[in-house]
């Protein structure tokens, strides 16, 4: 048997534990990404103009690590509503 979360209380501490888990490596792998969206977007059928911006604010974006009491409590208030 799947020992399910029975509470939100209980929800929101699994998520904030997977998050906390997780959090360390969101940047690397956004950073990771980049080329892939770039490219991807490259194959769209926009003008040149919109590809090179569209490029330049893929670079220049940075990650930032999520505030985790923010998205508990978020989350909570949203499925509570």
């Amino acid at each position: 048997m799947i020992n399910m979360p029975r509470t939100i209380s209980e929800m929101v501490e699994k998520g904030r534990r997977k998050l906390q888990i997780k959090a360390p490596t969101m940047s690397a792998n956004w950073d990771a990404a980049k080329t892939r969206m770039k490219t991807s977007y490259g194959a769209l059928p926009f003008g040149p103009s919109t590809k090179a911006a569209f490029g330049a604010g893929v670079d220049a974006g940075r990650h930032r690590a999520p505030d985790i009491e923010k998205w508990a409590r978020n989350w909570q208030a949203a499925v509570t509503r």
